[in-house]
């Protein structure tokens, strides 16, 4: 897509309403089915740790997203809403926003990915407390017949999908797709375990991971009806929550949905849309503890639904309205611990709860080139209370080239059942906190956009973010772990971001982001935090267009961890494609981390490691052919 028909581009993700992302309340970014393949990204994390201000880590289990300076230990991407065609995906107990292997979605099937910066309360409740993430599904017609896909990697990696896609004369479109993923891991050294009673620190297969993803979506004129279930086990060769080291360990997560949506014009100026939902998030982790040692089983099941019904109304001179309504009932929130053998039943705890929002948005045009984006919303859940989230945007188009957007926000983020009810005595342990209160932040964000030419684009942007009930997870005294309101915490920073298309040929995409995030009572920098992070993605083609270059870059400044200091880091992807050597078959080749770079994450406050080394380098060949 050429640069200047992407900033156009109508994105629905940051008002429920399509608008040019040029004209969205914040500094939304558009990741293509094209970025995809283009750098070879395979999991939605590796995707989002593209984008300004973002930043990833990995603990060999789950990998956690942070932005703008927060990124804390023992959180699982709680304060970000992560939406799958709009469709809240958070589960009902962690409300983690899965975005490693256990995202229930196959890469190759995603249209784009809508990034939303900032807090999005105003719109969607609880959990957008740092940004929205909307991952928008490719349609049958973008497919056109029979598709399989093949893969084969570092370390016994192994991704076979089919796809078949089919549009009709009628407008009917159906997309059904089925992908497994396996991958064998490698025997990893970690020294807090350096005895020969835990064989020297190493853990033998232990690093695998394996998922199946089914998808079907179906769509007919104004009636959208999706289905995904995707099931991911992936070792833990850590040994977290003093497990027993080099012993048999795993989790496994399963998330089912099925999502109908129905959009529908009334007339020229009022469109209604709804959508009526249904999920299920199971997950079962097996470990074993103590001495001699005894398997433990922990896990959960989370059932919840809801329904989302909105109108838009443009029928009113210089207004794009907004009015909803939207409900949920967390059917089932349940959480279990036990001992196998001999059985000892040490947590059950059965949870449900309701939540309801209404919420309203407008767009003021109050005058040719000054615009007013409106927003409130109010949430009422279970017996957490109730929680009142405005945002004001104010956007000035000074000139046909540049854009100033003034945007303050308040976001909140709920306490999970996880961080209220999780009880589990003992060494390594959880305590509840049932008292816990929401957290909320506010935010200020100067956006300064401006198009350089036909295919060149920059964005500026300067924040402040303000976070009171902080939720965080310490150690009691008897060293027990419990989530508490903790300190007030706040960040400021910019983010720099540029597009270039170089002679329509090569495309530049480069960010360079400086943050500081403190704990204001005591002044210090929070863990996980780095203060610079700079971005290059290029793409190129080569040997006339015969041959596909993406390559990315990314730097990351040093963190600080519980005790020590992860460093600073760079590192390279290279990913080479094409379609000319197979008809009908796309081929390509990556190399990630490419200098083979050593380089660790901080690692959340369960763990015997203070940092987790990453990933060496690794190669993935895959080829894609359609019939």
């Amino acid at each position: 897509m050429p640069l200047e028909a992407l900033m156009q581009v109508k994105v629905s993700t940051a008002s429920r309403f399509a608008q040019p992302v040029a004209e969205a309340p914040a500094a939304v970014v558009v990741l293509t089915a094209q970025d995809i393949k283009d750098y070879g990204w395979r999991t939605l994390a590796s995707a989002l740790a593209s984008l300004p201000g973002v930043y990833t880590s990995y603990d060999r289990t789950y990998a956690y997203l942070g932005t703008r300076g927060f990124r804390r230990p023992g959180d699982y991407n709680s304060r970000f809403l992560l939406l799958i065609d709009g469709m809240r995906v958070n589960d009902a107990v962690y409300d983690q926003a899965a975005i490693g292997s256990d995202f229930p979605l196959d890469m190759d099937l995603v249209e784009r990915i809508e990034y939303v910066p900032g807090p999005g309360s105003a719109v969607y409740g609880s959990n957008a407390l740092f940004g929205v993430i909307n991952v928008v599904t490719k349609k049958g017609s973008d497919i056109g017949g029979a598709q399989v896909a093949g893969s084969l990697g570092s370390f016994g990696e192994k991704r076979a999908r089919a796809t078949y896609g089919w549009h009709g004369d009628n407008g009917a479109d159906l997309l059904l797709s089925v992908t497994s993923y396996d991958r064998s891991g490698q025997d990893l050294y970690y020294p807090e375990f350096d005895t020969p009673a835990q064989n020297h620190g190493i853990a033998q297969g232990l690093d695998y991971d394996r998922a199946q993803d089914l998808f079907a979506k179906f769509a007919y004129r104004d009636v959208t009806v999706s289905a995904g279930y995707g099931n991911r086990t992936k070792g833990v060769p850590t040994a977290p929550y003093v497990a027993v080291f080099d012993m048999p360990s795993s989790n496994t997560d399963t998330h089912s949905f099925i999502n109908a949506a129905y959009r529908h014009a009334l007339n020229d100026g009022v469109e209604i849309a709804s959508e009526v939902y249904w999920e299920r998030y199971d997950y079962r982790s097996l470990a074993f503890y103590g001495a001699p040692p005894v398997l433990n089983v922990d896990g959960d099941k989370a059932i919840w639904y809801g329904a989302d019904l909105h109108a838009t109304v443009s029928s009113i001179p210089r207004n794009t309205l907004v009015l909803g309504v939207d409900v949920n009932r967390n059917a089932s929130s349940n959480q279990y611990n036990y001992n196998a053998d001999p059985y000892q039943l040490i947590l059950d705890s059965r949870k449900s709860d309701n939540s309801i929002g209404v919420y309203a948005e407008d767009e003021v045009q109050l005058a040719s080139r000054l615009a007013l984006n409106a927003g409130l919303r109010v949430d009422w859940q279970g017996d957490v209370g109730s929680a009142v989230s405005p945002r004001l945007g104010l956007i000035f188009k000074a000139t046909p080239r540049d854009t100033f957007k003034l945007v303050y926000g308040e976001a909140y983020r709920a306490p999970n059942a996880y961080e209220r009810y999780y009880t589990v005595a003992g060494p390594g342990g959880q305590e509840g906190n049932p008292s816990l209160k929401p957290e909320h932040i506010s935010t200020t964000e100067l956006i300064y956009d401006r198009t350089m030419s036909a295919t060149g684009h920059a964005t500026l942007s300067l924040f402040h973010y303000s976070v009171r009930d902080f939720i965080a997870e310490v150690p009691d005294p008897s060293g027990v772990f419990v989530f508490e309101n903790v300190n007030r915490v706040h960040a400021s920073g910019m983010e720099l971001a540029y597009e270039q298309n170089v002679a329509h040929v090569a495309r530049v995409r480069a960010s360079y982001a400086w943050q500081i995030a403190r704990d204001t009572k005591t002044g210090s920098i929070l863990e996980d935090s780095p203060r610079h992070l700079g971005k290059l993605n290029l793409t190129v083609p080569l040997f006339h267009d015969a041959v596909r270059l993406g390559a990315e870059f990314q730097c990351e400044s040093a963190r600080t961890a519980a005790v020590s200091v992860a460093g600073g880091y760079c590192l390279g992807n290279v990913t080479l494609g094409t379609s000319r050597l197979i008809r009908g078959g796309d081929l390509s080749f990556s190399v990630y981390n490419v200098t083979d770079k050593r380089y660790a994450d901080p690692a959340g406050p369960n763990f015997a490691q203070d940092v987790i080394t990453q990933q060496s380098r690794t190669f993935v060949a895959k080829l894609v052919y359609g019939f």
